[in-house]
């Protein structure tokens, strides 16, 4: 326990997003749902700048009980490979704890006092032959992220937890 904050944090549901980039054509489903509905049969582009991940949102498909059945993928990469794979996420997340960037210490005070937090984002990438699994949960801080900013009172960094190659 650490300010009235029980630690590791932990998490009992999920919200779920898939971004794609650098695919000919692209398909995921999680939890019975298509998430790339508008990637399936055309070519995807890269990323549109090098910091593109930090501007990823934080709520995608939400609500998720802890865990459906593995992610079935199934994509082209640009060099006309066909690829499919199954990825686990309760696996990847079988300690169900909460990845995020901020120091326990650095935490806002009495905010997770049974140490489990709001549902936090799981990420799913595709970018060409590459697979990554990403956290981003919102973890309130003791300081401001701006000076001066009272909407500031939050991390919410990108984590990544998993990547493969094929």
């Amino acid at each position: 326990m650490v300010d009235g904050n029980q630690f590791p944090l932990t998490f009992t549901a999920h919200n779920f997003a898939v971004y794609v980039y650098n695919t000919r054509r692209c398909t995921v489903l999680y939890n019975h749902y298509d998430y790339t509905r508008l990637y399936e049969s055309e070519d995807t582009g890269p990323p549109s700048s090098p910091d593109y991940r930090a501007k990823w949102g934080i709520s995608g498909h939400v609500g998720i009980r802890n865990f459906p059945a593995p992610a079935d993928v199934a994509w082209t990469s640009l060099d006309g490979t066909t690829h499919q794979a199954k990825i686990d996420i309760g696996e990847i997340f079988r300690d169900r704890r909460v990845r995020y960037a901020v120091a326990e210490e650095e935490v806002a005070a009495g905010r997770f006092p049974q140490g489990i937090t709001p549902d936090p984002l799981i990420i799913l990438e595709v970018n060409d032959r590459t697979l990554s699994v990403f956290m981003k949960a919102a973890v309130p801080t003791k300081e401001l992220q701006i000076p001066g900013n009272r909407y500031s009172d939050f991390r919410d960094d990108v984590v990544p937890v998993w990547t493969h190659t094929y």
